[in-house]
């Protein structure tokens, strides 16, 4: 009962927040601005409601693990240690692929962190509220929440990788998508945040490797 009268609190909080952007749209005059804001207030109801869930289950199995992959995506750890990994036992196209994957993980968080992040401050999740479980939390970021940089990197390393290496694309696809749920399990993200993070990164990625395909013939993809 405790836990549920934590996560009513943690909803009605989290809604009231959400509401002030799509309350400004729904001001605004014109019935596609309103259902703009129609759908952006009942999609953030549903993003609460899946983060209050995911709170919600009892996972004791899953949270030390998930946790400990939560951390070793912290400044983008895991990939570098995994492009390091390229690097030296990949040969010529693994150190094309691991300069591939750090480019574009440069180059998406700085789009996230210093750009993204600033145009929708939205703040991090109640966890107390929401009742997320203290032995899945990992340290709360100072960062605002909207976009996830993990997943934005996770899925900016994978794709670009991937571009390269194709052999690799499921299993680095598989563990970009674990680096971004681990987001929502430990409590610092909502799952909008990590899926719209996910778009970003694999987005940039494509920009990015164009780029190196175009202007970088040494990083140039090979058939």
């Amino acid at each position: 009962m405790a836990t549920g009268d934590a996560g009513g609190r943690f909803a009605t909080r989290a809604a009231q927040t959400g509401n002030q952007l799509t309350g400004r749209l729904a001001e605004a005059a014109g019935p596609a601005r309103q259902w703009l804001a129609a759908a952006l207030q009942q999609a953030g109801q549903v993003d609460r409601a899946v983060y209050a869930a995911i709170a919600s289950v009892d996972t004791p199995a899953l949270d030390r693990p998930v946790r400990r992959l939560s951390r070793a995506a912290d400044k983008s750890r895991l990939w570098l240690g995994t492009a390091a990994v390229l690097a030296v036992a990949g040969g010529p196209a693994g150190r094309r692929a691991a300069a591939r994957g750090l480019v574009a993980v440069g180059v998406t968080s700085a789009l996230v962190n210093l750009g993204a992040k600033s145009v929708y401050a939205r703040r991090r999740p109640d966890r107390a509220g929401a009742g997320v479980p203290d032995q899945r939390q990992v340290t709360m970021p100072l960062s605002t929440s909207f976009p996830s940089g993990h997943s934005a990197s996770a899925f900016a390393f994978a794709n670009a990788v991937s571009r390269e290496l194709p052999a690799l694309a499921l299993g680095l696809h598989l563990l970009a998508g674990a680096v971004a749920y681990s987001r929502v399990h430990t409590g610092v993200h909502y799952p909008g945040d990590t899926i719209i993070g996910a778009i970003i990164g694999a987005s940039t990625a494509q920009a990015v490797s164009g780029l190196l395909d175009r202007h970088v013939p040494a990083l140039r993809a090979r058939p």
